[in-house]
């Protein structure tokens, strides 16, 4: 599998790869990974190995990557990534060229890497999951999700938890894509629930000096990848942005409400959409600015 990013991108075909692996007994299944997300790849059981690949490090270092796929005689090479780096990963590797599937919509020249490509599904805006399950009809499989993903233990145990918290991730891979709101929202949950408030993601956020300590847990920029999936797993809900630790509440099948603003959920919502525990809530006019935190309680309660 060659999908090397974003965090939500590799959930989504984590979510693939864990349908393949049920429709093929036996399989192994193998993931090229950036180094940043390699730890999250190599917890999720989906995966039998990764293969990091270091952004930056130099021709040198992406040789050897490119070596290490050569050394495995694969029966399939899914190019997920459709880019030129994801492309030459393939072109080069030992498998049949009618053996390596590469998105229809793939950019850089990375489609010709490839003999097979899944084509993109039908309607103007197709959901990204959507898109990456049509690897599975070019494989001969059916395409149908099957299971939810699962995640060994963190190599570094969490501190103690409350035992009943909301999760809140402020953070996200674009600064357009942040909620103004969730120290206003930690407040309403405080106010008017008896639960503890967990603030996790990968940048640190400062609460509020007055919140009390024994109900308010900040461990932004304090948690590795590997134990995000802990945390969601204790969490009442995990309440996001359009990001990744939202994906991947969405694909443990966990409760999770997704805050939108510029980007669309019905292409990058928690998936399925239409499941229970997948809830969202859109700002006005598509501003985040506007989306008020006695609105998001309010659904957050609901």
């Amino acid at each position: 599998m060659l999908k090397p990013s974003s965090l939500g991108d590799i959930i989504h075909g984590l979510l693939v790869a864990e349908s393949i692996r049920l429709q093929l007994p036996g399989a192994r299944i193998d993931w090229v990974a950036r180094d940043i997300f390699a730890p999250m790849v190599r917890a999720c059981k989906t995966v039998d190995t990764v293969l990091p690949f270091h952004r930056g490090a130099g021709l040198g270092a992406f040789g050897q990557l490119v070596a290490d796929i050569r050394d495995e005689p694969y029966d399939w090479v899914l190019d997920m990534q459709g880019l030129a780096r994801s492309g030459i990963m393939a072109l080069f590797s030992k498998t049949p060229r009618n053996r390596r599937v590469g998105r229809a919509d793939a950019r850089e020249g990375s489609r010709w890497a490839c003999g097979k490509w899944a084509k993109t599904p039908a309607g103007a805006e197709p959901h990204a999951v959507d898109i990456l399950r049509e690897f599975m009809p070019a494989m001969g499989l059916k395409n149908e999700l099957l299971g939810q993903l699962e995640f060994a233990e963190p190599e570094k145990p969490l501190p103690s938890l409350p035992e009943r918290y909301y999760l809140l991730f402020p953070g996200s891979r674009r600064a357009e894509k942040e909620w103004p709101g969730f120290a206003d929202l930690t407040e309403q949950i405080l106010e008017h629930t008896d639960a503890a408030v967990v603030w996790a993601g990968d940048v640190e956020t400062v609460g509020r000096e007055q919140w009390p300590q024994q109900r308010f847990l900040n461990l932004t920029a304090k948690t590795a990848l590997d134990a995000l999936p802990q945390l969601i797993a204790g969490a009442k809900v995990s309440v996001c942005n359009d990001s990744g630790p939202m994906h991947l509440a969405a694909a443990m099948g966990k409760p999770v409400l997704g805050l939108f603003g510029p980007t669309s959920p019905r292409r990058y919502g928690p998936y399925p959409l239409e499941a229970t525990t997948n809830q969202v809530i859109e700002a006005p006019g598509g501003e985040l600015a506007k989306l008020d935190a006695a609105a998001v309680f309010a659904q957050l309660a609901r």
